[in-house]
C-alpha cells in the first residue's frame, strides 16, 4: 500500500490488506508443495506462515487472546508440517560439506518419506478453507471494535513492544552459560518477530529503521547457521539408522559437536558485542 495511504487508515481496516498476500502466499506454496515440491518452496511456505504468526502476534490486542493463540498455533503446526523435510534437505548439506563426498541413499530415502508426510498433511489439513476461515474470522472482530486506532501510531506501539523482548532476550543471551542453546534460540525467535514486523508495517513506521533491519539479518543469518548444526545433530540422533549409515558415527556426532561449540561461541560474542 502506498505511504500517503497507509498513514490514513486505521489498524482495524488496513489488516486485511496485510494479512490476504501473506495467505495467498503461503497458499501458493503450499499447493506447489503438493503438486510438484522443492526445497524452496517448503522453505518460502515457512516463511509465510511465520509471517502471519507475526502479523497475528501483532494485533493480538485487538482481539480476544485465547482465539488469536489458537490461530497462531495453526500457523505453526501448518509450517512445522513442511519442517522435517527441510530439517532433512540441511542435514543432507552439512553431511556433503564436511564429508566432500556423495550422501549415502539412505538420506534421500528418509528425505523423500518425510516429504510425502508433509504433502499428505497439507493435503488433508485443507488449507485453503482453514486459512480463509482465520483471515475471515480475525477480520470480523476487528470490523466489529467500536474504537479505530491509526494505524501508524498502532504499528510503532508493537515494533517497540517486539523490539523490547528482543532487547531482553539478548541481555539474558548474553548472560547464559556458552552451553545455553536455548536462551540463544529464542533470540532467534524474537529477531524473526521484529523483522517480520519491519517488514509488515514498514511504510507507516516512524523514523528510519534499515539499520535495525541490517543487524537482525546478520543476526539471523548466524543465529540460523547455528540453528542448522544443533537441529541436524538432533535428527542424527534420533534417527540411529541413518547415522550408522555414515559409516563413521562417532566421528560424525564429534564433527556436529565441534561445529555447533564454534557457531554458539561465535553467537554469543555477536549478541556480547551487538
Amino acid at each position: 500500500m502506498p505511504e500517503s495511504e497507509t498513514r490514513d487508515e486505521t489498524a482495524e481496516t488496513a489488516f486485511a490488506g496485510l494479512a490476504v498476500p501473506l495467505v495467498q502466499e503461503a497458499l501458493k506454496q503450499a499447493e506447489g508443495i503438493v503438486n510438484e515440491p522443492s526445497a524452496e518452496g517448503l522453505h518460502q511456505l515457512r516463511v509465510a506462515l511465520r509471517r502471519m504468526r507475526s502479523l497475528w502476534w501483532a494485533y493480538r490486542p485487538l482481539l480476544d487472546r485465547g482465539e488469536n493463540t489458537r490461530q497462531r498455533a495453526l500457523f505453526k503446526f501448518l509450517a512445522d508440517a513442511a519442517g522435517k523435510t527441510r530439517d532433512y534437505d540441511i542435514l543432507i548439506e552439512l553431511l556433503a560439506t564436511r564429508s566432500k563426498a556423495d550422501v549415502p541413499a539412505d538420506f534421500a530415502k528418509a528425505r523423500q518419506r518425510a516429504l510425502e508426510v508433509s504433502r499428505e498433511t497439507l493435503s488433508n489439513a485443507d488449507m485453503k478453507t482453514l486459512l480463509h476461515n482465520v483471515l475471515a474470522e480475525t477480520s470480523r472482530a476487528l470490523k466489529a471494535t467500536e474504537r479505530r486506532r491509526p494505524l501508524h501510531a498502532f504499528s510503532d506501539g508493537r515494533v517497540a513492544v517486539s523490539e523490547k523482548d528482543l532487547t531482553r532476550r539478548i541481555r539474558r543471551a548474553a548472560k547464559a552459560r556458552r552451553s545455553d542453546y536455548t536462551a540463544i534460540h529464542d533470540v532467534r525467535k524474537a529477531g524473526k518477530r521484529v523483522r517480520y514486523l519491519l517488514e509488515l508495517f514498514g511504510p507507516v513506521l516512524s523514523g528510519q529503521h534499515q539499520k535495525t533491519l541490517k543487524r537482525l539479518k546478520r543476526i539471523q543469518t548466524l543465529l540460523g547457521e547455528l540453528n542448522d548444526v544443533v537441529a541436524s545433530e538432533a535428527l542424527l540422533r534420533e534417527n540411529v539408522d541413518l547415522l550408522n549409515a555414515v559409516g563413521d558415527p562417532e566421528q560424525t556426532l564429534a564433527w556436529f559437536r565441534k561445529e555447533r561449540k564454534r557457531r554458539m561461541r561465535a553467537a554469543a560474542t555477536l549478541l556480547r558485542n551487538g
